[in-house]
């Protein structure tokens, strides 16, 4: 199934789920008498879960706005180390810098593609393994081109640290989009959203009639907080995507003519 079908199609289940559990905590409370002292620990047991949920929402989507800015940055970061790089080739013999700057061509093609097949995994890491091969052939030409006799010394003093540069925001881009909470962070808050929603509906048990623009508005509202926490937590998968970004990488293959 398409990730984005699947984020959505679970925001569906959650709402539905939250209804089934608001409906099923108002049926137990319509069976269950209470006295006051009892209705008093109630809310003072509803109150902690209610704001248990709020702060793992807040925790949960501070986090992936957070790591959304992030991975933007470093699309701009990795362009800039790559377009640094490929200018300092021009310290570089007219001989080498031909078969570098072809390297570099194919070294962005390579980056640029990656992040347009990451739907699919397989072709995913197939585009890292090549970028890595492409990265270490223009580290062995470069180190080789700036070492001839014939260039000064400071040649390697000003490519070689632009190259390091952009071989550790390859790996820092790669990392960081496989940086994500714990996947029991993401169980807990649908589990707390439906613990809620079962004591929501027990509180409104004491109500002869069902409030459904309070219960479907509840229920709307923690589905969609919770879909576009994961919706930007992954945000090549999703509606809330960084791909415009990518135009900083698309910019440079242009100029590197």
């Amino acid at each position: 199934m398409n990730p984005t079908h699947m984020g959505v199609a679970l925001g569906i289940v959650l709402f539905i789920g939250m209804v089934v559990m608001i409906e099923l905590g108002r049926l137990f409370g319509r069976r269950t008498k209470s006295d006051d002292a009892s209705q008093t620990g109630r809310t003072a047991i509803g109150g902690a879960v209610y704001g248990l949920l709020a702060l793992l929402i807040a925790f949960t989507f501070s986090g992936a706005a957070t790591r959304f800015d992030s991975r933007r940055y470093l699309i701009v970061d990795e362009a800039n180390a790559i377009g640094t790089a490929y200018l300092r080739v021009d310290l570089l013999p007219p001989d080498v810098q031909l078969g570098l700057r072809d390297l570099f061509r194919r070294y962005v093609d390579s980056r640029i593609a990656t992040y347009q097949t990451v739907a699919d995994m397989a072709a995913v890491q197939a585009e890292l393994d090549r970028g890595i091969a492409i990265q270490g052939e223009i580290w062995r030409q470069g180190l080789a081109g700036c070492r001839r006799p014939e260039n000064p010394p400071a040649t390697c003093n000003l490519l070689v640290p632009a190259l390091n540069s952009m071989i550790d925001l390859n790996t820092t881009r790669t990392m960081g989009n496989k940086i994500h909470p714990p996947a029991i962070v993401f169980a807990m808050l649908l589990a707390l959203a439906l613990i809620t929603a079962l004591l929501t509906g027990y509180d409104l048990s004491r109500a002869e009639k069902r409030d459904w623009v309070h219960v479907i508005g509840f229920s709307i509202i923690l589905s969609v907080t919770v879909y576009v926490i994961l919706d930007i937590e992954y945000p090549r998968l999703g509606f809330f995507r960084i791909d415009a970004i990518d135009e900083v990488m698309l910019q440079l293959r242009a100029s590197m003519k």
